[in-house]
């Protein structure tokens, strides 16, 4: 199955960058991430180092995403504005058959080490795993 529509154009986008400009574009992400509303309920992805905080609903058959990151940790930020970007608002089924190396040829392997990159793989399948409870 294809990615939705707009994380791989977010993919594509940074793909289309030189190397020394990935870094920019993946950080004009994490300014995306707005602050969840109160009552909003959070979980910690642990595999991350940095405090990485996530919820999924679903709502009116779309999916809606909630994140907390420190602004001290930009990356990590920017990988919740990175999924934000790519599936607020999708079908929860397009959001379950995201798999978790969608990364993978978009260049982020040059930029990031092996550990952040599980760190966002984890943040996939923790958000996949809350959409799933969802609909439960």
């Amino acid at each position: 199955m294809a990615l939705p529509k707009k994380l791989q154009e977010a993919l594509d986008l940074i793909r289309a960058m030189p190397k020394e400009l990935k870094a920019q574009v993946l950080l004009e992400y994490a300014k995306k991430v707005p602050t969840p509303p109160p009552g909003v309920e959070l979980e910690r992805v642990h595999e991350c180092q940095t405090p990485f905080f996530l919820g999924a609903e679903v709502e009116g058959g779309r999916v809606r995403l909630y994140f907390f990151v420190p602004d001290e940790a930009p990356t990590v930020k920017a990988f919740a504005g990175l999924l934000k970007e790519g599936l607020e608002g999708e079908p929860p089924e397009a959001v379950l058959a995201v798999p978790p190396t969608f990364y993978q040829g978009a260049g982020l392997e040059e930029l990031l080490t092996p550990l952040r990159l599980r760190g966002l793989e984890a943040a996939l399948l923790r958000l996949q795993g809350q959409v799933q409870r969802a609909l439960s």
